[in-house]
């Protein structure tokens, strides 16, 4: 019977709450703007690579690889995106 428990989506799923829990005490916490931000962005990459590699199981394929390099590629298009905005429209370069 244990076998057939799925006890690493549960567990995923009992951290997915706690991650939750420590996101939403931002709100309730009076801190300061970096440090909320901070554990916010922390809390949210966490997150979604569990989500990512636990219940979508991006590492139990043959082709898992070609999943992550896709996935890297990207957060580096993410991150090109946003810092290039800020770098033309908030930091007045350009």
């Amino acid at each position: 019977m244990k076998e057939l428990f799925p006890f690493k989506q549960v567990m995923g799923f009992v951290f997915s709450l706690v991650l939750t829990v420590v996101a939403v005490s931002v709100y309730f916490f009076d801190l300061s703007f970096a440090l909320g931000m901070t554990i916010l962005l922390v809390t949210a990459f966490i997150q979604a690579a569990l989500q990512l590699v636990v219940f979508m199981h991006a590492g139990e394929t043959e082709d898992k690889g070609a999943i992550y390099a896709n996935l890297y590629y990207g957060i580096i298009i993410a991150l090109v995106t946003v810092f290039g905005t800020l770098l033309a429209m908030i930091w007045g370069y350009m």
